[in-house]
């Protein structure tokens, strides 16, 4: 087996695509996400990849995220914790498609911190991908904070995932600033920082013994009486989420005292550095892109070292 191969991260709404050389990309497209009424997997990936194909012939394709859940084009089961990145390569669900050997990377099972059962699909490879990254991230003990719509916060130990606990906070504040009495005047944009994510997390600081839903409706009472602007009030109602869901993992999870490395999108990953800095914790930030493609090439590896010469 060759070292040329394609990575494919193909969550529910967004498919990337890289064709990689060993760690260097060689070149990269994007397609339509996984999830979708009537959608032909095998036809969007071989119309993206034909070039590829082309010029290299039949390659090895690992794809992971939503691809491999029930609405998916194959369902990978999940795997129990702990697990690494040799026995997530091992469980690969593996078929050929036009000559192609294709590989779908599994989700994980836990039981979280709260004693309750958890999955994830995707994460886990970004996971891998950090180790990768960051190596010194392979001993010891180590927290990790995946921020999204489904925020991860997993822990890892000498290389290998433990547990982990999903916290709902993408998901609530996208409903929360676009649906119900407070997005009446919460139509503001939070894409960028204001005073008002700061106030969030320090109202949250002050008042957390009464709980988040006692917090939630300043979003709305702080326009109508102290004239608070929709993005002043949008990004007051991010800090609460935030702040909520940093206290929250800060109560289950063990970081043994070192930076928490947090992977994702830049600007959201940013929230949650502000979030911990509060609390006096240090953390390091990685690109979710990123920490997926080195994923899927650390898990090409076992392949591509088994594969008969």
């Amino acid at each position: 087996m060759g070292s040329v191969f394609i990575a494919g991260d193909w969550g529910t709404s967004r498919l990337r695509l890289y064709l990689c050389d060993g760690a260097e990309v060689l070149d990269r497209k994007s397609g339509p996400g996984a999830v979708g009424a009537g959608l032909a997997h095998e036809a969007v990936l071989f119309e993206l990849i034909a070039p590829w194909i082309a010029e290299h012939g039949p390659l090895t394709v690992l794809l992971c995220g939503m691809v491999g859940s029930r609405n998916g084009w194959v369902e990978a089961p999940y795997v129990a914790c702990p697990a690494d990145a040799a026995g997530l390569s091992a469980q690969l669900v593996r078929f050929e498609v036009q000559g192609c050997a294709i590989g779908v990377v599994p989700g994980l099972k836990a039981i979280s911190p709260r004693q309750a059962p958890d999955v994830m699909r995707g994460e886990e490879t970004q996971v891998i991908g950090a180790l990768s990254v960051l190596p010194h991230l392979a001993k010891g003990r180590h927290l990790l904070a995946h921020p999204g719509t489904h925020t991860k916060w997993v822990q890892v130990e000498d290389g290998q995932i433990v547990t982990f606990q999903t916290a709902f906070t993408g998901e609530m504040f996208a409903l929360l600033s676009t649906h119900g009495t407070l997005t009446n005047l919460a139509a503001g944009d939070a894409a960028d920082l204001s005073d008002g994510f700061a106030e969030g997390l320090a109202r949250h600081e002050r008042s957390s013994a009464s709980g988040l839903l006692h917090e939630l409706f300043e979003t709305r009472s702080r326009q109508l009486l102290d004239g608070w602007s929709p993005a002043h009030a949008v990004n007051f109602l991010s800090g609460l989420l935030i702040a909520s869901d940093v206290a929250g993992a800060l109560t289950q999870f063990d970081s043994a005292g070192g930076p928490i490395t947090i992977v994702g999108d830049p600007s959201l990953s940013e929230r949650y550095r502000l979030a911990l800095a509060r609390q006096g914790i240090a953390s390091e930030l990685l690109g979710g892109e990123a920490c997926a493609l080195a994923g899927l090439s650390a898990l090409f590896q076992p392949q591509a070292e088994s594969a008969p010469s």
